[in-house]
């Protein structure tokens, strides 16, 4: 690119980033460049003036370069200049309040992280690290003004920058609507290159970067960390993998980054969800790594649907849930209020109040090591409140398929279905082979060959106008399956509770499965065999009707704020 006139500002290219994050590497590697001019923080005078902040250089900085930073910004970031661009290497913090709203404005900006994990083991070399020093969230602060500028900044991480210079590299030149330029991948050996850019620093900070010429490999295996700046590192990791979600992201190729997932529904990207005792942000809400669901999928949980306000059967579920806690003997576990106060503020929160589900989850908590004892968890419990727009999963108006698993479902010699925990390795297994067979859920048989429930439902079946469903022996006893029960009492039905084989439920008239999450869903098929004639039955609807009139009038109103 030919470099513009003598007098002509050129377009300036902001690096943004924190102290020991390669970024003076970056700059070398922009300075080669053939239209490019590089300036070393260009700010770093207007910083110690303005904070005072003491620097084994601080009076020879002071004297030789411009401590007045809108003069800098100016006639030095945006003063004239031989190249078409000019690349200004920022530390975050060096970003003060006193400066002109032009420094961001103008120009385009991107951001370098790098993991407080492995700055700070070398930070201290020159001044002791502190969370000003560091400067993250400072970066988050810039990544934010530049959003609401409209202008959101590309992201690259040091440590991807190591492992692939030229993807990286090529992808921010990219974001940057500049050419890539291969010498970028290597540089001057930086003793040759000081003299021309090097801020009087540079003795202090740069003397790695002076032994090499390009962007090394990462070390195989992490330095020791420092543990005295452990609260450190706790205290700025939010604000890195804050940056890190934005990172642009690289695999070895110049390939576009694949797209995020796409959510069954897209709403539910933007939630909060209740951990502990605090609402969170969906991508950071998490649990300890030594919590026992963790540890041992050692928690208990229920299904909540929501309908007009109300929350369906919410005494109910919470019953089973206390009595799913005494079978599993757990300690210090919250009370019925709070609990239900937990669920009350994740629901305004989110401002869910109809056609909307609850994954509630009470572990046993977190333990002091791992391990399988209980005796470790001396935390107490730990509660998730997880809501979500979600209608019911299954196709309600046209009926679903099942296939019969090979996988039996637990016998209460084993593990009693009654406790309804978070250890769902036999269900998810019946679960694989009704995916296979491409089926939406699989029924499972107890040991004896009978017909217990599916993966994830319990089952009816009519035949000849009477309802049939099998023992909750084998099976969870559902709050809908007893809902489904009484229901078809009230509709003058006739209701058999027995041992069902599996060749009935073949020759059905009519099936169907129920549950939190799908509510009453028709069964057309199973094993390849029509349900009846292939189509939704009478009774089925009939019940699937009692059950939608039954939801819109009961439930347990959630309290709101009174309206100012």
């Amino acid at each position: 690119m030919a470099s513009p006139p003598e007098g002509v500002e050129p377009a300036v290219i902001h690096a943004w980033s924190a102290p020991r994050s390669l970024s003076t590497s970056l700059m070398y590697s922009f300075s080669e460049r053939d239209d490019m001019d590089v300036l070393d923080e260009p700010l770093y005078a207007n910083f110690l003036r303005v904070t005072g902040v003491d620097r084994p250089y601080r009076q020879e900085l002071l004297s030789k370069m411009d401590p007045d930073g809108n003069k800098v910004v100016k006639e030095v970031i945006f003063g004239p200049g031989e190249k078409a661009y000019r690349y200004c290497k920022h530390i975050a913090k060096q970003r003060l309040p006193n400066l002109t709203g032009d420094l961001m404005k103008k120009g385009k900006h991107f951001i370098l992280i790098r993991n407080p994990m492995n700055i700070l083991p070398s930070f201290d070399k020159v001044v002791p690290p502190s969370f000003l020093e560091l400067g993250v969230a400072e970066l988050v602060a810039i990544y934010s003004e530049l959003c609401e500028l409209g202008s959101p900044p590309p992201v690259i991480d040091a440590d991807d920058l190591r492992r692939d210079p030229e993807a990286v590299l090529s992808g921010l030149c990219e974001d940057l609507g500049i050419p890539f330029q291969p010498q970028m991948l290597k540089y001057a050996d930086g003793k040759l290159a000081q003299g021309n850019f090097d801020g009087i620093w540079a003795p202090w900070w740069y003397e790695s970067v002076h032994t090499s010429t390009g962007f090394s490999k990462s070390r195989r295996y992490p330095m020791t960390f420092p543990f005295a700046f452990y609260d450190l590192l706790e205290q700025s990791l939010p604000f890195y993998n804050m940056l890190k979600r934005q990172v642009r992201r690289t695999t070895g190729s110049l390939l576009p980054p694949p797209p995020d997932p796409p959510l069954p529904v897209p709403e539910n990207k933007k939630i909060l969800v209740w951990v502990g005792d605090e609402l969170l942000p969906r991508d950071s809400a998490r649990v300890s790594v030594f919590d026992s669901v963790v540890q041992g999928g050692d928690a208990v949980w229920e299904g909540l649907r929501i309908y007009d306000g109300k929350v369906f059967k919410l005494e109910e579920h919470l019953d089973r849930l206390f009595d799913s806690t005494k079978a599993m003997a757990f300690s210090n576990v919250p009370s019925r209020d709070w609990i239900k106060d937990a669920i009350f503020k994740t629901l305004n929160a989110n401002g869910m109040f109809n056609n909307a589900h609850i994954r509630l989850t009470l572990t046993r908590g977190k333990k002091v090591t791992s391990g399988m004892s209980p005796a470790f968890n001396l935390y107490g419990c730990v509660l998730i409140v997880l809501a979500e727009w979600k209608p019911p999963v299954y196709d309600n108006s046209h009926g679903i398929k099942l296939v019969t698993a090979t996988t039996r479902r637990n016998s209460p010699n084993s593990v009693d279905s009654k406790i309804h925990h978070n250890n769902l390795i036999n269900n998810i297994l019946a679960k694989i082979e009704g995916n296979l067979a491409q089926a939406e859920d699989a029924i499972m048989l107890d040991q004896d060959g009978f017909v217990s429930e599916t993966n994830a439902t319990n089952i009816f079946m009519v035949k000849k106008g009477i309802v049939l469903t099998p023992h909750a022996d084998y099976c969870l006893p559902g709050i809908t399956r007893a809902t489904v029960m009484d229901l078809v009492v009230k509709e003058n039905l006739v209701l058999h509770e027995r041992r069902i084989s599996l060749s009935e439920f073949h020759a059905a008239d009519e099936v169907w499965t129920t549950g939190t999450m799908g509510e009453i869903t028709p069964v057309v098929m199973i094993d390849g065999r029509e349900i009846g004639d292939g189509k939704i039955g009478p009774v089925t609807r009939q019940i699937q009707s009692a059950y939608k009139v039954l939801t819109a009038g009961l439930g347990v109103p959630i309290p709101r704020n009174a309206e100012a």
